[in-house]
C-alpha cells in the first residue's frame, strides 16, 4: 500500500455494535483512501507488568514499513477537525507512504512507542475506552478526508 491509513489497536476484538459502527465509517473512508484495521492482543496475564511494553511493541509490528505513526493518548496535541484535516494534508503531502494510528489498551500505550510516534494525538484530557476512541478517530479521519475532497459533512460552527 503506497498510502491510506492503518488503525492498530490493543484490547479486546471485534465486539458487535463496536465493530459495526467503525466498519460503517471504514467503507466511507474506504471511497476516498485505503484504510486497514490491525486489532493487537497479547497473550499475557493482565497484570503482567510487561504487557503494556509487548503491547506497544505489537501494535508496531502492526503497522508497514515505512509509516508515519500517530499516537492516541491523552498527553498528546489537541485539534479542531478543521486543524486535524489540514494536519493531515501536510502530513500525506510530503509522505508518499502510509500513516498508521495505534490505540493502547486499558493500560495505555508504552511511553517507547509515544517517543516513537511521529505526532500524539489527543481527543481531550477525558479517558475513552479502546473501543469508543477507535470509533471516534474513524469518525474523524472521515471528517477529515470530507473537508479535504469537499464532501458535504462536515459543517462549521454557528
Amino acid at each position: 500500500m503506497a498510502r491510506g491509513y492503518w488503525v492498530a489497536w490493543a484490547g479486546r476484538h471485534l465486539r458487535g455494535p463496536w465493530e459495526s459502527l467503525c466498519a460503517d465509517y471504514r467503507q466511507r473512508i474506504a471511497r476516498a483512501t485505503a484504510i486497514e484495521d490491525r486489532p493487537v492482543r497479547v497473550r499475557t496475564a493482565a497484570a503482567d507488568p510487561a504487557r503494556r511494553r509487548l503491547e506497544g511493541k505489537a501494535l508496531l509490528a502492526a503497522l508497514p514499513e515505512p509509516c508515519r505513526i500517530i499516537a492516541l493518548d491523552a498527553s498528546g496535541r489537541s485539534f479542531s477537525s478543521s486543524a486535524l484535516a489540514r494536519e493531515l494534508r501536510a502530513i500525506e503531502a510530503r509522505w508518499p507512504h502510509p500513516v498508521g494510528f495505534v490505540i493502547g489498551s486499558d493500560l495505555g500505550l508504552d511511553p517507547a512507542l509515544l517517543e516513537r510516534a511521529d505526532l500524539v494525538l489527543s481527543f481531550g484530557p477525558m479517558t475513552l475506552g479502546h473501543e469508543l476512541a477507535r470509533l471516534v478517530l474513524y469518525e474523524q479521519v472521515y471528517r477529515c478526508l470530507a473537508l479535504a475532497r469537499g464532501i458535504k459533512y462536515h459543517r462549521a460552527s454557528l
